[in-house]
Order: structure tokens, then C-alpha cells, then sequence
């Protein structure tokens, strides 16, 4: 969200006592409003969930190869070679 937006939307949670006590003294020491606490720390998590659940982890030996296939890919096999001769055939048609 831009930092110019205006903050419109709201949602709510239901919260444990002890829960809500350790958020409140969380907030107090960073010197945050409870508010402005639990978004900021939930809008890092979802962050860093969405990092992780959208990154590749390969090992060394997984990297390497596949560092090696994009840098020098395979040439065309007989069927992409068919298929590019296809689309050639039928872009001269129109």
C-alpha cells in the first residue's frame, strides 16, 4: 500500500487475556500504539511468508545444475522443431 494511502479498512481478532497483555507491553516498549503494532508485525509475517512459500531452495549440487541447464540449454528436439514449423505455417496463413 502507498505510503499516501489513507488506512480505510479494518479487521478484527479475537484474543486470549494473556495474549492481549504480552501484545499491549510489546507495543508500550517499542513505543507503538497496539494498532500500529499488530500491523506492522502481521504485515512482516505475511511478507515473510510470502517470501517463503514463493522462493526456490536448492542444494549446491541442484543449483549448479540447474545454473548449467539455463546457461547452455539443449538444442531443439523434433518436436519443438515440428511445433515452431507449425506456428511458422499458420502465422503465414493470415
Amino acid at each position: 500500500m502507498p505510503a499516501t494511502a489513507t488506512k480505510s479498512l479494518r479487521t478484527e481478532a479475537r484474543l486470549r487475556p494473556d495474549q492481549k497483555r504480552r501484545i499491549e507491553r510489546a507495543a508500550n516498549l517499542r513505543g507503538l500504539s497496539v494498532s500500529d503494532f499488530i500491523v506492522q508485525h502481521a504485515d512482516q509475517a505475511a511478507k515473510n511468508i510470502i517470501q517463503e512459500e514463493t522462493s526456490w531452495r536448492l542444494s549446491e549440487r541442484d543449483y549448479k545444475a540447474f545454473m548449467k541447464s539455463v546457461l547452455n540449454p539443449p538444442g531443439p528436439n523434433a518436436y519443438l522443431k515440428a511445433a515452431a514449423a507449425k506456428h511458422k505455417k499458420d502465422l503465414e496463413r493470415l
